[in-house]
């Protein structure tokens, strides 16, 4: 009975992993949901970990470059990869690696406002709010605007 149990929670950590990438905490909070049974769930997530199968690192590193391609800039996703369980020092570090910052604010900001900077104080810091609001930084709504 127990080794059954062990297969159907291995089996469904495969199922959700066979989708997309998930973090640790993803697949522990949807595994926790389906089974209650949390030591065989750490496990189970320690079994793929060494398989390779679940990789925090590559996980961070798949979703920065989706969000970044999305418009998407460095605070916000260190905000959404935190809450997915990834560590700030590894986002961050993750995050500087991936670069190009001034240039997805540029294009962000393009995608949004065709007809481009708002020569009116007013429509123009809306255009930053925009910007702030999509978690890029100071400097690299500056450099869009200059």
């Amino acid at each position: 009975m127990r080794d059954e149990l062990i297969s159907n929670i291995y089996n469904k950590a495969l199922d959700i992993i066979s989708r997309r990438e998930h973090s640790e905490k993803e697949v522990t909070s949807k595994l926790l949901k389906k089974f209650n049974e949390p030591d065989l769930i750490a496990a189970t997530l320690s079994r793929l970990k060494d398989n390779n199968l679940v990789n925090d690192e590559r996980y961070a590193e798949m979703y920065t470059q989706i969000r970044k391609r999305k418009g998407f800039g460095p605070k916000r996703i260190k905000y959404e990869l935190s809450s997915k369980g990834i560590d700030d020092s590894l986002s961050s570090i993750i995050i500087e690696d991936e670069g190009g910052w001034q240039e997805a604010a540029k294009n962000a900001f393009n995608k949004k406002f065709k007809n481009g900077i708002a020569l009116e104080y007013k429509d123009k810091a809306k255009q930053k709010i925009f910007l702030q609001n999509r978690g890029f930084t100071f400097q690299e709504i500056d450099s869009v605007f200059s």
